[in-house]
């Protein structure tokens, strides 16, 4: 776990520990809610139709606005964005816990998917703008270790929550959460005021977004996330096909999540002190990653717990280096909007890699859906990262100029 003496080293610590509970926030507010609809709120979910659908409603404002929410915190600041997100995430989750009523359900969902599209790619920025290039990496890899927590903890607490007092609670939850963090942020996070933005058409941004240096580091994070969402959702499956209980299959997921959830501030501070390239850690990842998908293929318990510790080990350093990289070779004044692009990425990773797996897994078994993915993650490893002008020095004489 991070030292509190880590949140940076160009920006107060109490400025940051908000940041990292934005990051918790909507990690856990999407898987919390998302591994509690299913089994324990039959009044509003009456069908697998309507699961997929509220599932998906969430998920796919963040596709739709996140990029737009991005350029709006470049236009007016991160800050005032970050803190607008957050409290209305808290006034959406309030919606379901005062009608309590399986239609206002579907407004909550959608206005958490909303509020979340504002204030992630705000809090990524931030992570950005406040700490210099020279410790992205450690500041990124804090971030993205209390996101992790977020995503471990969700179905857990979640599942408590709602087995204590109904979904109703756990929106009440969500929303004092919100709430609280939006508080936290605007009395602790300074004002960071947008840059002067040179006048910026469609075609500039398709070739900025086209640049192989915004193309690789996004291409590696949509894998991570994919090769996670893939692990997630089916080694729990091999687990039971290979004999082990629900609270067995559990734990794999736990394993997982604390992989990666460890694995990414050691692979920022490795970062910063140049004791590793952000182009070498990202092939190293999607190598260990692969690797992972592949122990999963094996039959029985050591294929599965050896599976899930690679694939969290590969993304948890991915992640990062990933964000480190595209940080470096971003404008300061395109920030929000670069962040905005890259989690659209990780979102279609995170849809793409389950669906690329049950695809194959239909035709031809699960053991050649974690190869087919494993193949993907290989070859970008090996070919797809593009020209090695993706380097930091790059990226860092961008910052200088535009800082």
């Amino acid at each position: 776990m991070p030292s509190s003496a880590e949140a940076g080293d160009g920006a107060p610590r109490r400025a940051m520990w908000p940041l990292y509970a934005a990051g918790f926030t909507t990690a856990f507010g999407a898987h919390g809610i998302a591994a509690t609809l299913g089994g324990r709120s039959a009044d509003a979910v009456t069908s697998l139709m309507v699961l997929g659908g509220l599932l998906a409603l969430y998920d796919g404002a963040e596709v739709l606005l996140k990029p737009l929410f991005g350029s709006l915190a470049d236009r007016v600041g991160a800050r005032p964005v970050l803190v607008g997100g957050l409290a209305a995430f808290a006034a959406a989750s309030t919606v379901y816990a005062v009608a309590d009523s399986p239609g206002w359900l579907w407004a909550a969902r959608l206005g958490q998917g909303a509020a979340a599209s504002a204030f992630s790619p705000a809090a990524s920025a931030l992570v950005a703008r406040l700490n210099p290039a020279a410790g992205h990496g450690r500041a990124f890899g804090s971030y993205g270790f209390y996101k992790s927590i977020g995503y471990t903890l969700g179905p857990l607490l979640g599942g408590v929550v709602v087995w204590a007092g109904g979904l109703w609670l756990l929106f009440v939850v969500l929303a004092v959460l919100g709430a609280g963090v939006a508080a936290w942020a605007a009395l602790a996070v300074p004002a960071v005021p947008p840059l002067l933005r040179p006048r910026q058409t469609v075609l500039d941004l398709a070739r900025r977004l086209a640049d192989p240096r915004f193309l690789a580091p996004t291409a590696a994070l949509a894998a991570a996330t994919a090769a996670l969402s893939a692990g997630v959702g089916f080694l729990p499956v091999s687990g039971r096909d290979a004999g082990l209980g629900t609270v067995a299959t559990g734990a794999v997921v736990s394993v997982l999540a604390a992989c990666a959830a460890l694995v990414q501030p050691r692979a920022g501070r490795a970062l910063d002190s140049r004791r590793l390239t952000a182009r070498g850690g990202i092939t190293a990842g999607l190598l260990v990653t692969a690797m992972g998908l592949g122990c999963a293929m094996v039959p029985g318990l050591v294929g599965v717990l050896c599976g899930a510790a690679l694939i969290g080990a590969g993304t948890g350093l991915i992640t990062p280096l990933g964000f480190a990289a595209l940080a470096a070779a971003t404008p300061g004044e395109r920030i929000g909007q670069t962040m905005g692009a890259a989690e659209v990425g990780r979102e279609l990773g995170d849809a793409g890699g389950p669906l690329l797996v049950a695809t194959v897994a239909t035709f031809a078994g699960l053991t050649y859906g974690y190869l087919a993915l494993g193949v993907v993650l290989a070859a970008g490893a090996i070919g797809a990262l593009g020209p090695r002008r993706t380097g930091r020095r790059t990226g860092q004489r961008h910052l200088t100029e535009h800082r």
